[in-house]
């Protein structure tokens, strides 16, 4: 298993532990941004998407802060960008 196929799988293993979700897609972007300083720097660039009861009645804003706070010890060092889509499961079936 190469480096990016376990930094995917621990972020994976991170949100699934923490939020429950239904859904939890998890995209290695960092290909597509070779050359860019973060990407020199080892950071990977990260898709996510997220279905969880646990976004039911929170902002957008606070959503991505509990992301954040979950993926906190990989942020700057393993992760460089991250794209979040958090759905709550009535938004997700619309």
């Amino acid at each position: 298993m190469s480096a990016a196929d376990t930094r995917v799988q621990r972020i994976t293993e991170r949100l699934t532990a923490t939020f429950s979700p239904q859904v939890c897609l998890v995209e290695d972007e960092s290909a597509q941004h070779a050359g860019h300083a973060g990407a020199a720097s080892g950071g990977g660039h990260y898709r996510i998407r997220l279905v969880s009861d646990l976004f039911e009645g929170k902002n957008r804003l606070n959503r991505h802060r509990l992301v954040y706070d979950c993926l906190s010890d990989l942020m700057q060092q393993e992760i460089h960008a991250l794209a979040i889509v958090a759905l709550s499961p009535s938004e997700a079936t619309n």
